[in-house]
């Protein structure tokens, strides 16, 4: 198990079009990826469980991935997040 601390750096947070983001690069992996943010654990192939985070800027969150492709799937999502999901 891989686990990464991700920071929100796009001044939007977490809405509609970055959970989207988060869900399908998510999807092409086989590992088991889950996001955390104070409590609320998501599936982060689940658009709608991201969306529920309500992660605004600057919110840290835990992403946490199992599997065989767990070192690429980190890489791809923390891509998107350092790159505030191509928002800016």
């Amino acid at each position: 198990m891989v686990e990464k601390v991700l920071t929100v750096k796009n001044r939007a947070g977490i809405h509609a079009r970055p959970a989207s983001m988060i869900a399908q690069a998510a999807n092409k992996f086989v590992s088991e990826i889950t996001l955390e943010k104070d409590s609320i654990v998501v599936n982060a192939k689940s658009i709608m469980g991201v969306i529920t985070m309500a992660a605004g800027y600057n919110t840290t969150i835990v992403l946490k991935v199992e599997g065989d492709d767990e070192q690429e799937a980190v890489a791809a999502i923390e891509r998107l997040f350092e790159t505030k999901f191509e928002e800016e």
